[in-house]
């Protein structure tokens, strides 16, 4: 069960591209906070827990958590986050800016426990991605919403991305 008490949902790793060679086991789920509601063969609607159940191994995501992604797994988490609020972060390993919002980027995923917090590497293997999604700068943080990308901040304004964080939240 995620840290903040939301339902758990758990996607086959192999449908977000992950190898079973990076999971720790074949029972690691992705964690992301969704609401569902389920319907038990009493009839009566009852608020819970939605788990797919694959024999296909699965990755892990946490509450409180940043997790890299790559351009075969970047839009099927989005996806799964169905509709919460997804930050993704873009950036290089040469970047200095960047470097200097990594960790009040973690910062921000321990403190909104019901936002999906992503990074994506801007490298080669990735550019497919980075093309689809206009980045013409790192670092810049796109914040989507039921798939569709709702705001997007570039360079290194840690105010300016908290701000829109909240205010895609609260929307």
């Amino acid at each position: 069960m995620p840290a903040d008490g939301s339902a758990p949902f758990s996607i086959p790793a192999q449908k977000i591209g992950f190898s079973s060679r990076f999971l720790p086991s074949p029972s690691s789920h992705l964690w992301l906070s969704k609401d569902v509601s389920l319907q038990p063969r009493s009839g009566r609607k009852q608020s819970g827990a939605c788990r797919a159940r694959c024999s296909l191994e699965t990755a892990i995501v946490s509450a409180g958590q940043v997790m890299e992604v790559n351009k075969d797994n970047f839009w099927p988490i989005v996806g799964a986050a169905g509709d919460k609020t997804v930050v993704l972060d873009m950036y290089t390993q040469w970047c200095g800016p960047c470097k200097v919002m990594a960790p009040k980027f973690q910062n921000l995923s321990e403190k909104y426990l019901d936002v999906v917090f992503l990074k994506l590497d801007c490298n080669h293997e990735n550019r497919p991605l980075v093309k689809e999604l206009g980045i013409r700068v790192v670092p810049t943080f796109k914040i989507l919403k039921d798939s569709k990308i709702v705001k997007e901040v570039t360079g290194a304004k840690f105010d300016d991305l908290a701000l829109a964080i909240e205010t895609v939240r609260s929307s």
